[in-house]
């Protein structure tokens, strides 16, 4: 862990900057939410999923590509094919949903060109403990735990809940 102290001063909004997710990720994140939310009934189509997300099909089939190759999903052939969770909402962590999409969760190396080697490489040890802390708040973070509300509540209704 960083001994200078930085983490401790990094406010909110900051954390936010430092996890861009791609529209991807997003994607996964609601199809997930939308499949935990029908736990237990049929596979749901993509055409389904895509609808009641607000997302563009072609896009979200590929996202379920990506997701059933993560074991996250279980697709289903045939006239009520579909998809559905692999596992339980409480077994699927949100740090799985957006490594399975955007690849691991890595601070990218810094370009700092005018500070010295020493310097540099603290900040660089600061940022990667950063979001060391970031991966294990998200790998805490289950389905399960997004859902909150009874079982068939709309997981995309209200703007407290849009992803």
């Amino acid at each position: 862990m960083c001994q200078c102290g930085v983490l401790e001063r990094v406010e909110p909004r900051v954390w936010a900057e430092l996890m861009k997710l791609s529209q991807s990720a997003v994607y996964a994140i609601r199809v997930a939410l939308l499949l935990a939310d029908t736990e237990g009934d049929p596979p749901v189509p993509c055409s389904e999923l895509a609808k009641k997300g607000r997302m563009p099909q072609r896009f979200l089939l590929q996202i379920l590509r990506d997701l059933a190759k993560q074991r996250i999903v279980r697709p289903t052939r045939g006239g009520s094919g579909g998809f559905a969770l692999e596992r339980t909402p409480d077994k699927i962590s949100l740090l799985e949903l957006i490594e399975a999409i955007d690849g691991p969760l890595l601070p990218s190396p810094l370009l700092l060109g005018n500070l010295a080697a020493e310097v540099a490489q603290r900040v660089q040890q600061a940022l990667t403990d950063v979001f060391e802390v970031c991966r294990d708040r998200l790998r805490a973070i289950r389905l399960s735990d997004l859902l909150g509300g009874p079982r068939g509540s709309d997981a995309m209704a209200g703007p407290d809940r849009a992803l």
